[in-house]
């Protein structure tokens, strides 16, 4: 089946999920959440598939999170909440197949929250990664607020967290988020 705002590959026992909206540096907006649904149901339905692969289009940007403008333009009705969560992934708790974030740019927000979600992220050395929404009054509720201090220093996790501070890719791998800096 072919996606308009993300590609899905088959090669072997790998899936490869890329994030196709690099001129709104992969940020996800409705529409692209139903087809990262369809896709994680594929994948996790599809007993050939081993290992999931979530990554961007670009260099530029893994993914930016939320397509602000998109709301902006169409306002938050838009939007309904998916059971799986932010990009198909977030709350998919019961995901029993290892999933691998290929962090190429920046992971911001909901970005983030997806590559958290993963069970390994590896981040390209120019990669950058936080959560930036209390700047622009939101917070990272796809469980960036939750998964971050689990993995990381409770006190480090909240610095993040209540700043919006960015961590490199190197800062993040110090700090064992980032499995493997590349």
């Amino acid at each position: 089946m072919a996606y308009q705002f993300a590609t899905y590959e088959k090669k072997g026992r790998i899936a490869i999920v890329t994030l196709n909206r690099p001129e709104r540096m992969n940020a996800l907006h409705p529409p692209s959440h139903v087809e990262l649904e369809e896709i994680w149901d594929d994948f996790e339905q599809d007993p050939d598939l081993w290992v999931g692969i979530l990554t961007g289009t670009g260099d530029k940007a893994f993914s930016a999170g939320n397509d602000l403008k998109y709301t902006a333009e169409h306002g938050r009705n838009t939007a309904r909440p998916r059971a799986s969560g932010f990009g198909g992934i977030t709350s998919r708790t019961w995901m029993t197949k290892p999933t691998i974030a290929a962090v190429n740019g920046f992971a911001l927000g909901g970005g983030f929250e997806m590559a958290l979600s993963c069970d390994i992220i590896i981040a390209a050395d120019h990669a950058r990664l936080g959560l930036p929404e209390p700047k622009v009054g939101l917070m990272a509720g796809a469980g960036g607020v939750h998964r971050l201090p689990r993995m990381i220093p409770y006190k480090i996790a909240m610095g993040y967290i209540l700043t919006g501070r960015h961590m490199t890719a190197q800062e993040a791998h110090q700090h064992g988020i980032v499995n493997e800096v590349v």
